[in-house]
């Protein structure tokens, strides 16, 4: 039992434990009051990803992403209570990984923290969690609209514990790799945007293309752009949570941070609307939100070490790489239906790179405690190649290991990932939820088609309508439906919204 006591003067928390010198130790409420409003803001981000990756899919795939939204809110906190919280971030574990030390959080009271030793270790633990939990819904992205529900939960709890809690061990705990060859990752560069990119990336390539690709079929847009918007003022709100609550203190470094996100963002977002407006001549907000969530990637790994103009340059070069990185995806053949390998991944390497070119002493130093060397501006020449060492590492063991995860899975019964061609065809919403976003699903020509097909056919090989066609039989009649003009209204509905 802990008996919390607090300082006469300040009101600071007194912990129950004492330090290796046998000293009291004190925990700043300040600094935990920001840290617990911080990771409520980046628990805001998660339904923010199901709000922006539902809006960019079809109509009839809009609810399964805001289902696994929140279906990897408790996937990944169950996975942070059980194991991932001690393999992530237990003081005794090695250079590449954390050991059981912490299993099932024990011992994650009131001692100071990994982090930071004006917070205890629980505060730092349930903030982390929520880094671990957006990692893993980002990554899922690549999911969309092909694959079933419940394997790609179980996906989800093998990715974090093989992933994405290594990757956070070697870079934010103190005894990891990167952490002592001097990369420098604020708040999540490689961790969570690199990682979860290429993790989406080889999703993509493990489960090939969605019916239709590279035909009018898929040539629709965004069901709901209010979504999309939606989606980015709540990442957007909560980034600052991310990278600000990453100082882990209520200080100026903390107050920078949440500078430099909100200016990258807004470069960003200029930076793509901009590019997209020199080949339609509109003003896009897909493309603005598409830009300013590049900037907020990009800024992220920086965020601590950079002043103001940097960020400028930062959500300029991120706005302006993701941008034509979203045309990999057609180099490469591989369908990346939201592009999460080009805003993630990509955006987190620029972000890498960036910082090693403009990570300054001084602005690391306004907490008052961190001391680095600077980047290549600062005439610490080999902090560039730290960044690219730390950024090489992350997509080369995300994509390997994913693709790993995957193959192991589809030769396990039960847990085969990729959808009937029946349910792609209904939507995922329908085939595994039997729910959807609204009220009013309409039917897209694609579907249409599927049901005019299953009819029996007459001896001239017309096809009979019927009531349970659903379309046209609202008027009751039974009129004969050739099968060209059928093919006819699908291949002229390429653009239509489902």
């Amino acid at each position: 039992m802990v008996n919390a006591t607090y300082t006469s003067t300040s009101g600071d928390l007194i912990s129950s434990q004492l330090d290796a010198d046998g000293n009291q130790i004190i925990f700043n409420l300040g600094d935990m009051a920001w840290v617990l409003a911080s990771t409520a803001l980046v628990w805001i981000m998660i339904p923010g990803v199901g709000y922006f990756y539902s809006g960019l899919l079809r109509r009839k795939n809009a609810l399964s992403m805001l289902f696994l939204s929140m279906a990897g809110v408790a996937v990944g906190s169950f996975q942070w209570f059980f194991w991932g919280y001690s393999l992530a971030f237990s003081d005794t574990g090695n250079k590449f990984l954390g050991d059981l030390r912490y299993f099932c959080l024990k011992g994650v009271l009131d001692a100071p923290s990994v982090g930071s030793s004006r917070i205890p270790a629980i505060l730092f633990c349930v903030y982390q969690c929520m880094f671990c939990v957006i990692t893993g819904v980002l990554a899922i992205g690549g999911f969309a609209e092909r694959a079933k529900v419940g394997p790609v939960m179980v996906f989800l709890f093998c990715w974090l514990t093989l992933v994405y809690c290594p990757i956070a061990s070697w870079t934010w705990n103190p005894n990891g790799w990167t952490f002592i060859l001097g990369g420098l990752d604020f708040a999540g560069g490689t961790p969570v945007h690199i990682s979860s990119g290429t993790a989406s990336f080889a999703i993509s390539v493990y489960l090939g293309k969605r019916r239709g690709y590279g035909t009018e079929r898929l040539a629709y847009k965004p069901h709901n752009t209010s979504y999309v918007i939606l989606g980015t003022v709540l990442l957007w709100f909560g980034w600052y949570g991310f990278n600000g609550g990453s100082a882990l203190s209520a200080n100026l470094r903390a107050v920078q941070a949440c500078i430099v996100t909100n200016l990258a963002a807004s470069v960003g977002g200029l930076t793509w609307m901009i590019l997209d407006w020199r080949l339609e001549r509109k003003w896009s907000a897909v493309g603005f939100c598409s830009g300013a969530i590049s900037g907020l990637v990009g800024i992220t790994p920086a965020s601590g070490f950079v002043g103001s103009p940097a960020a400028v340059a930062i959500g300029f070069m991120a706005g302006f790489v993701c941008n034509f990185a979203t045309k990999l995806k057609f180099l490469l053949n591989v369908d990346d239906t939201l592009d999460v390998f080009a805003t993630h991944a990509i955006g987190g390497m620029v972000g890498c790179v960036m910082t090693g070119l403009f990570a300054q002493a001084s602005v690391a130093g306004f907490d008052g405690i961190t001391v680095i060397p600077g980047g290549w501006f600062d005439h610490h020449y080999v902090q560039l190649g730290y960044q690219i060492s730390d950024m090489l590492s992350g997509f080369g063991w995300s994509f390997v290991i994913t693709s790993a995860i995957l193959w192991i899975m589809h030769f396990i019964p039960g847990l085969r990932l990729r959808s009937s061609e029946e349910a792609e065809i209904v939507g995922i919403d329908d085939a595994y939820l039997g729910e959807f976003s609204y009220d009013y699903v309409g039917t897209d020509p694609e579907l249409r088609l599927h049901r005019v097909e299953s009819k029996p056919r007459t001896t001239s090989g017309d096809v009979l309508a019927s009531d349970s066609a659903g379309d046209d039989s609202a008027t009751g009649s039974h009129e004969k439906v050739s099968p060209s003009a059928v093919g006819n209204a699908h291949a002229g509905g390429g653009r239509v919204d489902v």
